[in-house]
């Protein structure tokens, strides 16, 4: 195969840069064709695809962009139009990889190229801005890779050019050791932590293999959950088993583990099947790297790693999640099922955990009896959610939603 790589960028500003990364797709044997989102200048050369084409994907003039006389609000304009014409040209077969430039004007455009372009599509980002906290995570694609561009802002040096060169080569071979999503079998989503806090997929994945189900366990420590909203705008579920509701709750107490606001909404808002529980909606998550803040010094405290602490939300903390849950799942289309299992939701919270707290646990069954309801499918099961029943519960619900033709049957794999 030869991959076409489309490679997006400001012409006017960036020429050089942008004409040394074609440069390097071609001589590792793709295409590479250069879309142009600059407003102001005309670029020394002739992209494959003119900043005029983009505008008019956008249902507008380069005119009318740049009469606009506010920077933000052209570039988002022409973000629009990037992705119309991206999803085109991928959608017709011409582009198999997207490649793009830019500083923080640059990257804002790309990351919603990139964030509407399909899972599986590879695309890499060279930014001036890679990995910084000025990005929030509901923006970043599941599986974008990024690059930071060192020393490129004005000008090619030799530090530059070998990171163009890198992110092309990185592109290119993407491309060719990509392996497509066959769906042969419908795919469900199960939402989780590492199986030394949460244990149910343990039980699940199995269960619903053998059922003929594709079955992807997501981490829920922010880009994980998104990665699931994303699958689901793309219709790529069948099903969403959300047992894990931890980017909930630091999304509605600020903690910077979010997935952003449309956690738990994207399923529901498309009529797709999704059984709920609050795994792990009882704490607060943080950098442990950072110290922790003061007005969490008093509470029960756990250290996961280097990287991520917990602590213990109050009753308060916890009614207010519960009730950002309630809300959401109101909104549902589709069948909508939440479990329960009040010997409690996450495995620090056990008896001789660091985050045992029973008053809490009941704060938050109280607070969730509250906030979830009908049309919302309630039941409760009198155990720990690590325990088989558990598991063995949320599988009734999927049984039954499938028998009743809710859910679509499973396909054994040829």
């Amino acid at each position: 195969m030869k991959p076409g790589i489309l490679i997006i960028g400001t012409a006017d500003t960036k020429a050089d840069e942008l004409l040394f990364m074609q440069q390097c797709v071609q001589e590792g044997g793709g295409s590479a064709y250069i879309m142009d989102v600059g407003v102001l200048g005309q670029p020394r050369f002739a992209p494959a695809y003119a900043n005029t084409e983009v505008a008019a994907a956008a249902g507008t003039t380069l005119q009318a962009i740049a009469a606009l006389g506010d920077e933000n609000a052209a570039m988002t304009q022409m973000a629009q139009g990037a992705v119309a014409l991206a999803l085109q040209l991928h959608g017709q077969g011409h582009v198999h990889g997207l490649l793009a430039l830019g500083g923080t004007m640059g990257t804002d455009l790309a990351l919603d190229v990139t964030a509407a372009l399909p899972l599986g599509m590879p695309k890499f980002v060279v930014s001036t801005v890679a990995y910084s906290h000025l990005i929030p995570p509901d923006r970043i694609a599941p599986d974008l890779m990024m690059i930071l561009w060192a020393g490129g802002l004005y000008g090619l040096n030799e530090i530059c050019r070998s990171i163009l060169a890198q992110a092309a080569g990185a592109v290119l071979g993407a491309c060719r050791a990509v392996q497509p999503a066959s769906l042969q079998r419908p795919m469900v989503a199960i939402s989780s932590l590492g199986s030394s806090n949460l244990k149910y997929m343990l039980r699940l994945k199995p269960e619903l293999e053998q059922r003929g189900y594709e079955v992807a366990v997501f981490h829920s420590t922010g880009m994980g959950g998104h990665a699931i909203e994303s699958l689901a705008a793309q219709r790529r579920l069948v099903a969403v088993l959300d047992l894990c509701l931890q980017e909930v709750g630091n999304e509605v107490h600020g903690s910077v583990v979010t997935s952003g606001p449309s956690r738990l909404t994207t399923a529901g808002a498309l009529g797709i099947p999704q059984i709920v529980a609050p795994g792990a909606l009882d704490m607060i998550d943080m950098q442990t790297w950072k110290p922790v803040p003061a007005v969490y010094a008093d509470r029960l405290y756990h250290a996961h790693n280097r990287l991520i602490a917990s602590v213990a939300m109050t009753p308060a903390e916890r009614a207010q999640a519960a009730h950002a849950v309630g809300a959401r799942l109101a909104q549902a289309k589709g069948p909508t099922a939440f479990v329960l299992p009040r010997g409690g939701i996450q495995g620090w919270d056990r008896e001789g955990q660091p985050l045992h707290d029973p008053l809490g646990l009941a704060a938050l069954a109280a607070a969730l009896r509250e906030a979830v309801r009908p049309p919302v499918e309630w039941s409760e099961v009198q155990a720990h959610i690590n325990d088989p029943p558990f598991a063995d519960a949320v599988l009734a619900i999927f049984d039954r939603w499938v028998a009743k033709g809710l859910i679509p049957p499973g396909q054994q794999a040829s």
